[in-house]
């Protein structure tokens, strides 16, 4: 069983923390991920980074690194 705080959300703009949270199962947080996404994606210098944090592991970015 997943730890409840296994997957992180981070959302930073201007390189500071704006909000971020843990859940135990990933379809949980990919599904935190996208709505983030659409809520908070316009903010200027947006960046979303969402991490498995028992395999140390970043799952995916927004926007994507190019």
């Amino acid at each position: 069983m997943s730890s409840p705080e296994r997957y992180h959300l981070l959302l930073a703009a201007g390189g500071r923390t704006v909000q971020h949270g843990w859940w135990g199962s990933e379809e949980t947080a990919r599904d935190k991920f996208r709505r983030w996404v659409g809520e908070y994606g316009s903010m200027p210098g947006a960046r979303l980074t969402l991490t498995d944090e028992e395999a140390d592991e970043v799952l995916v970015i927004w926007p994507d690194q190019q």
